[in-house]
């Protein structure tokens, strides 16, 4: 059986490894997090909303991706833990460099955020404390909830109820995409086979391979990854 692709979208090569690195449907899927919270508040900057997005596709495209190919390589990519710790380290610092320009723009209120953010990135992807941090809750709190609630702040320079009703959505459906992803990459980077009988109520049998548990899942992912960053450009659109 030929080896399995760690993820759908996985590539080969030297330009593949960092395409799979920085998971481009899910990136964009949490990108879309930041660009809703942004449409939400009651006045939309398209400066402030590029300076964020740019911030979060650093911390957690780059950096946050890094270091997680970087602790265990789930991915088995070829980059060279040195340059995925260059990577991960200048990705965050010019995330966090631009939220302290933020921070001179809209006051102290957006300094927590970047601290955290700051924080969210190495303790989740590096399973720090024993990976208290790393669990479905924090990854739906961390890439869902957070990137609506910073964007928002960092236009209304306020938090507002918009803002809290979007973040808990963002955490659910984020819950969501860890529970489709969880099984799949357990099935595509933890078994060499996959066979299943089926026993069927009419007496007969029915034999399934891997695609019975790959398929629906992947087909939900890619489909989402497509349709929340539309949904957030549609937001984005309505208040331009």
């Amino acid at each position: 059986m030929a080896e399995r692709r760690p993820a759908f979208y996985a590539a080969t090569g030297r330009a593949g490894d960092w395409w799979t690195v920085l998971h481009p449907p899910y990136t964009a899927w949490h990108l879309s997090y930041v660009a809703i919270g942004a449409a939400l508040a009651p006045h939309l900057d398209a400066e402030r909303l590029v300076a964020t997005l740019l911030a979060f596709f650093l911390a957690v495209g780059i950096a946050a991706h890094a270091l997680d190919e970087l602790n265990g390589r789930p991915l088995r990519t070829a980059i060279p833990s040195s340059v995925l710790t260059a990577v991960a380290v200048a990705a965050l610092a010019g995330a966090v460099a631009i939220g302290a320009v933020g921070v001179t723009r809209t006051g102290l209120v957006l300094l927590p955020f970047v601290v955290v953010g700051a924080f969210l990135v190495a303790a989740y992807n590096l399973e720090l404390l024993h990976g208290r941090f790393h669990t479905d809750a924090m990854f739906a709190a961390a890439w869902g909830a957070f990137p609506v609630l910073t964007a928002y702040v960092a236009q209304a320079e306020r938090l507002g109820a918009p803002a809290l009703l979007a973040a808990a959505a963002a955490y659910a459906v984020s819950r969501a995409q860890r529970s489709l992803s969880s099984s799949v990459r357990f099935v595509r980077r933890q078994t060499d086979g996959v066979d299943i009988t089926l026993d069927l109520r009419n007496g007969g049998e029915r034999t399934a391979h891997e695609e019975l548990l790959l398929d629906p899942p992947e087909a939900a992912l890619r489909t989402l990854s497509w349709g929340l960053p539309v949904l957030a450009a549609a937001l984005v659109v309505a208040r331009i």
